[in-house]
């Protein structure tokens, strides 16, 4: 089945696609010993790919990594302000993977990374409902916290209920399945207990465990089978 070469090369855990369409522009991209420069071709494992000189194939086999995310640190490939991004933590020959949704700047904790991009793309849906884990440290008031455990509507968004456990007088464990951007940081202050500090502990079934800051670790198959039967 004949798939856009940007998608090609994205799934072959070459670079992401967007770095692939600008690889393509650049003229780095050559099919079939011709040069190509246009995103909108397309190609199948019949054809000869070739990348900086290198011959890619179509999907590899789907791997996943979990990585400890340091504070400080932006979930991009390139950051316009200079800042540092998960890349510059994560080794050079897998700097090709995609990352599973996004922590923000300040967030800590476990990021998921993987070659396979339609595996990023059903883990990050609303409709699979994977429970994301976080240890929240807030500050204010605790007592309207029920508010968002029936989930609540701020500034016109819908957020849907979410499983919070107080910890202590301001450390709380919260559990979420939506993955709208910023929810639990934008719900807690909604209620009265802003979030000073934000780190997920557990994506689904894989925990951080004791994975040190900045390193990377690959999971097995059984758990990437354990996840994509839950689609």
């Amino acid at each position: 089945m004949k798939q856009r070469i940007a998608k090609f090369i994205a799934d072959s855990g070459v670079a992401s696609r967007r770095a692939a369409e600008d690889m393509i522009v650049s003229g780095a991209v050559i099919v079939n010993g011709k040069k190509i420069d246009t995103p909108v071709f397309f190609v199948d494992d019949t054809d000869v790919v070739m990348v900086n000189g290198k011959r890619i194939n179509g999907k590899n086999k789907t791997k996943l990594y979990t990585f400890h995310k340091p504070i400080n640190t932006m979930t991009t490939r390139n950051d316009p302000d200079g800042r540092k991004t998960i890349y510059d933590f994560i080794p050079h020959e897998l700097s090709g993977l995609k990352y599973i949704g996004r922590l923000d700047y300040k967030t800590t904790g476990l990021l998921l990374l993987t070659n396979d991009g339609e595996l990023a793309r059903k883990m990050t849906l609303p409709s699979s409902k994977i429970p994301r884990t976080y240890i929240a440290t807030v500050y204010g008031d605790l007592s309207k916290l029920d508010s968002a455990r029936r989930g609540i509507t701020v500034r016109g968004t819908k957020y849907a209920p979410m499983k919070i456990d107080v910890l202590d007088d301001k450390n709380l464990r919260i559990t979420v399945t939506e993955g709208k951007k910023n929810e639990i940081r934008i719900v807690l202050a909604a209620v009265g207990a802003p979030v000073k500090k934000l780190h997920r502990i557990s994506f689904g079934p894989i925990k951080l465990e004791n994975l040190p800051v900045g390193k990377i670790r690959i999971e097995s198959q059984k758990t990437i089978d354990e996840i994509t039967k839950s689609f």
